[in-house]
């Protein structure tokens, strides 16, 4: 949830307006790392993160029951341009090669809308499932 984002990311008021205004949802918004953030977790280039409050039950229990955030990424296989989103051709793709998947149904093979806040202006990194509606 958005309580601890001061821990991640360096969010003036206008940017956590946009943020709480727009999630949940299919939405991932950049901002500018905190010097506590490991390097790991941020562009090394822009010392910026990607903040994603998901609109989906299983990440949302998954996220309740470890209570810590989760770093992720879309599944985009070696070879596609495209993320996967059918949970049977994960399985027969990956089963061996993962602990676990988690068969939550179809999810959309749309990834998230980007918005960068990083440098104080709404910049659309990329368009994706989110409506761009509430950023123009």
């Amino acid at each position: 949830d958005l309580s601890e984002i001061s821990i991640y990311a360096r969010v003036e008021n206008a940017a956590y307006r946009t943020l709480k205004n727009n999630t949940p949802g299919a939405y991932t918004f950049i901002f500018k790392s905190t010097k506590d953030l490991p390097k790991r977790l941020m562009n090394p280039s822009r010392r910026t993160i990607g903040i994603r409050i998901p609109d989906n039950v299983i990440a949302l229990a998954l996220l309740d029951e470890l209570d810590t955030p989760l770093m992720t990424t879309s599944l985009i296989l070696p070879g596609k341009t495209s993320t996967e989103f059918d949970p049977e051709e994960i399985r027969d793709q990956l089963e061996y090669q993962v602990d676990l998947i988690i068969n939550g149904g179809y999810l959309g093979e749309s990834p998230t809308t980007v918005i960068d806040l990083s440098d104080g202006e709404v910049v659309i990194a990329r368009e994706g499932a989110g409506d761009l509606t509430p950023f123009q």
